[in-house]
């Protein structure tokens, strides 16, 4: 069975899971454990932040950023398809007594002028905007690659009326491979940022949040409230140590292979309008001829192929560091025999 639903399916390798076999460990609470203090001062200065904290999803990487950055009753700004929004059970709201402020991006993307627009006028009868939260790459929006002059824009525009900036960095460094671009660059206006290292990345656990030194104190207090607080955490620190070492440079191969998925995929007669794919993710639509999205996620899976069903017509590939060329071609195939 080929697992393509998503990149976050991904199994630690024979040697991540070796690294972590003599990593020094201590009780990270007491900051006693060497290798999640060397991941945390690595990420940071990866971000060109002053601080980072290891934390066990990117979920609580966000909810800790929006309960930091807000208070309740405010709006937090961001694009309709995002991760805070439609993957984080409401936790923004639950948490942080905060509602979303929608903004229709172009495959995640939204631009300055919308910002503008979004912002609320100060009055005791309406929210007050606080934050405004960008997620690279855009998931939903096809792995599309936010351009570096566009983050940039639509932060400065936000911290120009006075909002703090916020960064959903899940799969920073697929964007960092795809556009020759550093992390610090698109880090750079926000106040806070982290990276994921449970996708493309290949950890089993684990993301770390950047910000300032007193930024990072209060999400620690945060961690510790809500039970992220671990002991030795350098068992899991050191695969995603490895995972900076090993696994960073061959993202550009699951690139290089979504991208021919969906040059043979626009060939297939029921396939419909494909988002452009920048990075590892292909969504596309399937026309009234073919399937529809959860039929054709079955027939796959019979085939020996997860991929995702995301609205009727919708279909989600992801491919990662499990899925080889030999894979992919299978994958055409199996395609081709359902949807021409």
């Amino acid at each position: 069975m080929h697992d393509l639903y998503s990149d976050t399916k991904t199994k630690p390798t024979r040697a991540m899971r070796e690294a972590m076999l003599d990593a020094p460990v201590g009780d990270e609470q007491k900051f006693e454990d060497p290798t999640t203090i060397a991941l945390e001062e690595r990420v940071a200065d990866l971000m060109g932040k002053e601080a980072a904290i290891f934390l066990p999803s990117g979920t609580m990487c966000n909810q800790i950023a929006v309960h930091l950055h807000t208070r309740p009753g405010d709006e937090i700004i961001c694009d309709r398809t995002c991760h805070i929004v439609n993957s984080e059970a409401g936790g923004a709201s639950a948490f942080s007594g905060v509602a979303p402020r929608l903004l229709d991006g172009v495959n995640g993307v939204y631009q300055p002028d919308q910002v503008v627009e979004a912002i609320r006028p100060r009055s005791r009868y309406i929210p007050r905007s606080s934050l405004l939260c960008a997620e690279q790459t855009a998931n939903m929006g096809g792995g599309r690659v936010w351009p570096v002059e566009t983050l940039i824009a639509v932060a400065e525009t936000a911290k120009e009326a006075g909002l703090a900036t916020h960064l959903d960095g899940a799969r920073l460094l697929n964007a960092v491979v795809a556009s020759g671009i550093s992390a610090r660059d698109h880090c750079a206006a926000y106040d806070s940022c982290w990276l994921d290292f449970t996708k493309g990345l290949g950890a089993p656990v684990g993301a770390v949040l950047a910000g300032s030194s007193d930024f990072i104190d209060s999400a620690w207090d945060l961690k510790q409230r809500t039970g992220g607080s671990m002991r030795q955490s350098g068992v899991i620190a050191a695969m995603c140590i490895h995972a900076l070492d090993h696994h960073v440079d061959r993202l550009a191969d699951d690139h290089k292979l979504a991208q021919h998925i969906a040059a043979e995929i626009v060939t297939m007669k029921g396939a419909g309008a494909l988002l452009p794919v920048d990075t590892n993710i292909i969504i596309f639509d399937l026309t009234e001829d073919a399937p529809d999205a959860p039929a054709l996620v079955e027939c796959m899976k019979a085939d020996g192929f997860v991929i995702g069903a995301f609205g009727p017509r919708r279909i989600r590939i992801v491919t990662h560091l499990d899925v080889d060329p030999a894979a992919g071609e299978a994958l055409i195939a199996a395609l081709r025999r359902h949807i021409g």
